[in-house]
């Protein structure tokens, strides 16, 4: 969306204001994600986000990268692309298992990625007594693809969304401090966050 600072995102609250609570109960968020090879600043980004999700009590799981070779067919050139591995099969094995662990009876699957009809539909043929919602990330259209098989389940985070849900610069763990906020995502001058704006006269 353009305003890095949306990034620096508290996925367990967002969670919670996606679902209804007067009827639901959250009971575990899970974010599937690789450190990119090489940028230590990028990784120390990663990591301190990494920890402050952590924190508050999502779960990680960590992919990885592998280097593979890409070529260019006019000029013959080749090179090795770093190429994210695992993240999407990580996000499938997280619903299918814990639909078979009977974690939850509603599960959001945050994704554009059309991969991820092959979840959607196993998951409706394996537990029809579960529903499964696919959420459109910001910024992005729903996949139709999985989309086929929510049974019209379907909802967008939005901007608001995100802009609730920003974590504070610093996120504490008790005394100590679990996750520093990068300067890349210090947010603008101007912004205050929605809980701390004063009411509309």
């Amino acid at each position: 969306m353009g305003e890095p600072y949306l990034k620096w995102c508290n996925l367990w609250e967002l969670a919670e204001r996606l679902i209804p609570k007067q009827t639901e109960e959250l009971v575990k968020v899970v974010f599937c994600t690789a450190f990119y090879p090489g940028d230590e600043r990028k990784k120390w980004r990663h990591q301190q986000y990494l920890n402050a999700l952590e924190n508050v009590g999502v779960t990680t799981v960590k992919g990885h990268y592998a280097h593979e070779h890409s070529s260019c067919s006019h000029c013959k050139r080749t090179w090795k692309q770093p190429t994210e591995k695992e993240t999407d099969i990580n996000v499938a094995l997280s619903v299918i298992v814990d639909a078979q662990d009977d974690v939850f009876d509603r599960a959001y699957l945050v994704t554009a990625d059309s991969d991820q009809a092959a979840t959607a539909r196993m998951f409706r043929d394996r537990f029809p007594q579960k529903q499964l919602i696919t959420v459109a990330p910001p910024g992005r259209n729903f996949s139709v693809d999985i989309a086929r098989y929510t049974q019209g389940n379907r909802l967008a985070i939005t901007k608001d969304h995100l802009d609730w849900t920003v974590f504070p610069a610093i996120v504490m763990q008790g005394t100590n401090a679990s996750g520093r906020r990068p300067r890349e995502y210090d947010p603008p001058e101007w912004w205050v966050h929605p809980r701390d704006r004063a009411p509309p006269g």
